[in-house]
């Protein structure tokens, strides 16, 4: 497998960003991110409620699953790695820089998140405590008044990681009162292109569906074109049937040219056993090349 090596890593950090990618993606160039970004980001609502099993109440189910299951990389906020991590070094961390609530309505206010810690307090951390942490993450919101300060965050966040050897994901989704429609397969390949010009390894995108409700094949082509050389994460939303999740899953790469998947509430609302089956089986079609009926015997 041949890695594109950015340019921005110094020649003294290129065998340790390699050795990153390589084991973050079990060296298919495909990335499994397990998000377990969203107790902020959603509050409770992901966590407890019907349909979500009880095991999910707890934090710790989170790093229980991650240090379970098969994974590329278990991405969380930096507090809350520092909580548990202690009892959890064998997880692949990728921390999360940024996060803000949904409590501000996005027609009431243009969405803004600011990162909480820079790439060096992710350095020191991972010196300090021993951690496997491969990378950061950071969020940009496109279409309101602070995207020009999100850009600009995010471009030092990748261009700093990178000067460390780590990888750098962003998650890019058009939010505000100028955007129609999020979902919108040219807004969705304009987020993956911005992604490319930011120097993302990975971009978590929205996923473009047809009018139907079923995946828009043609769409995130366009998607996968717009971002070149940085890899699409297709988002895996809401909680669906596992079969459902696991062909959509298949086609989105096979089809449509995504190099893998950011998958949080379809694994953590599970209790702890059947979300690592998934887990493993999202894993083994993304980065292992199995094929759907492979991957579904690991849900028995």
């Amino acid at each position: 497998m041949k890695f594109n090596i950015p340019a921005d890593v110094p020649a003294k950090k290129v065998a340790t960003y390699k050795k990153n990618l390589k084991e973050a993606t079990n060296n298919s160039n495909r990335l499994m991110l397990f998000a377990g970004d969203q107790k902020v980001e959603h509050l409770n609502n992901d966590f407890y409620g019907k349909g979500i099993a009880k095991d999910d109440s707890n934090p710790e189910h989170l790093f229980k699953i991650a240090s379970q299951a098969k994974i590329g990389v278990f991405a969380t906020q930096f507090g809350l790695i520092s909580r548990y991590a202690r009892d959890y070094k064998n997880i692949p961390y990728l921390v999360k820089l940024n996060s803000k609530t949904n409590l501000v309505p996005y027609d009431a206010q243009d969405p803004y998140s600011e990162a909480w810690f820079s790439v060096d307090d992710v350095v020191d951390f991972a010196k300090e405590s021993g951690l496997d942490i491969k990378g950061v993450g950071y969020t940009v919101y496109l279409g309101g008044k602070y995207e020009h300060s999100m850009l600009k965050e995010a471009a030092q966040i990748v261009h700093q990681a990178h000067k460390n050897g780590l990888l750098a994901v962003l998650w890019i989704y058009p939010k505000g009162r100028f955007v129609k429609n999020e979902h919108d397969r040219h807004l969705i390949a304009g987020a993956a292109g911005v992604g490319a010009c930011l120097g993302a390894d990975f971009i978590k995108l929205k996923v473009p569906f047809d009018k139907n409700g079923n995946l828009d094949v043609k769409g995130l082509q366009e998607v996968t074109l717009a971002a070149g050389r940085s890899g699409v994460l297709c988002e895996g939303g809401a909680k669906v049937d596992e079969k459902a999740f696991l062909e959509e899953l298949y086609a989105q790469i096979h089809k449509g040219g995504s190099r893998g998947n950011g998958t949080g509430r379809n694994i953590h609302q599970r209790d702890l056993k059947e979300a690592v089956n998934l887990a493993n089986a999202i894993y083994a079609i993304t980065c292992e090349n199995a094929t759907v009926k492979e991957a579904l015997k690991l849900l028995k």
